[in-house]
């Protein structure tokens, strides 16, 4: 078995050959690593499965623009320093300081959330694999140290720009949205649902908010994965299965999309208008089995 197909086996992921395989190559060459795509393309995913088959120790850090410089590099407790002055012993290491002592890997999601005097505490880190920390001195990397981060591309909110200087540290890896097929593959996977026509639906849909026009923002396959869950439940407690999937797009959707600003605009109408037009394309598909199937009938016998 490929290494590829046993990460994809024991993590559950589906695809993702090409950029599994660059990201191992890049790892295995001692580099750090940079994920950059939307939200719900499984990043944090496939950076923790990665690591995972590595063998690798991995110490996270969830981005945030309240991220602080010493939370990141460590500090001094207050009232220890008062008893025993600054010592190693009132020093508590943060999660930078704890990977490069461990030679782990520094897992850092949503990097470019954290304020710019967070992320430039990690230049020399990365550069020079050296940390200055004030009343304790140096601390060098230890072998193995090695940084992987994620990043929301910055059109999306409360995300920043990443310096050049620390970009340039990096190497990058992109993760799209999958295709139809793949994310269908997800959806089945993650609902275990036998209704193969409400799985395609879903998709549909969620796939269709990416491209509307009326949208700023689309909505990933976690979207897709909400929709078949309710639905199924509603048409279990009686609700019609149109109604059924109206009502869990509109709860689906209403948290993972973002229409542009514009007089009048209204999710609930744009879903109607995608689920009619969905509807549409069913009844298409219909049509086309039915002329397949017409003419690969046999033709009737002359009288």
């Amino acid at each position: 078995m490929t290494p590829i197909r046993k990460i994809q086996q024991e993590h559950g992921i589906v695809g993702r050959d090409a950029e599994l395989g660059l990201s191992l190559a890049v790892l295995d060459s001692g580099r750090h690593l940079l994920f950059e795509g939307p939200v719900g393309v499984g990043k944090t995913t496939v950076a923790l499965a990665v690591c995972h088959h590595l063998g690798r120790t991995t110490v996270r850090v969830d981005g945030d623009d309240r991220y602080s410089e010493s939370k990141l590099s460590g500090w001094f407790d207050p009232p220890l320093v008062l008893k025993k002055g600054y010592t190693d012993e009132t020093f508590f290491p943060g999660p930078l300081t704890q990977a490069m002592q461990q030679g782990a890997v520094l897992f850092i999601n949503e990097l470019n959330r954290m304020p710019e005097s967070v992320q430039n505490v990690l230049l020399p880190a990365l550069d020079e694999r050296l940390l200055l920390l004030p009343r304790i001195g140096e601390v060098r990397a230890a072998p193995g140290f090695q940084v992987i981060a994620t990043q929301t591309p910055v059109e999306y909110i409360a995300t920043g720009h990443l310096s050049e200087a620390l970009r340039d540290r990096f190497e990058h890896v992109k993760l799209a949205y999958q295709d139809a097929a793949e994310e269908v593959r997800i959806v089945t996977q993650e609902t275990a649902s036998a209704d193969e026509l409400l799985v395609w639906r879903a998709v549909t849909v969620t796939r269709a908010t990416r491209v509307n026009p009326k949208f700023k923002k689309g909505a990933s396959v976690r979207a897709a994965i909400a929709m078949v869950a309710i639905t199924e439940r509603l048409v279990l407690a009686g609700v019609a299965a149109d109604d059924a999937l109206r009502q869990a797009a509109a709860a689906a959707l209403t948290t993972r999309t973002e229409l542009k600003d514009e007089l009048g605009a209204d999710l609930g109408a744009t879903i109607d208008e995608i689920l009619a037009a969905l509807a549409g394309l069913e009844l298409a598909r219909l049509q086309a089995l039915a002329d397949q199937a017409s003419s690969a009938s046999p033709a009737s016998p002359k009288v």
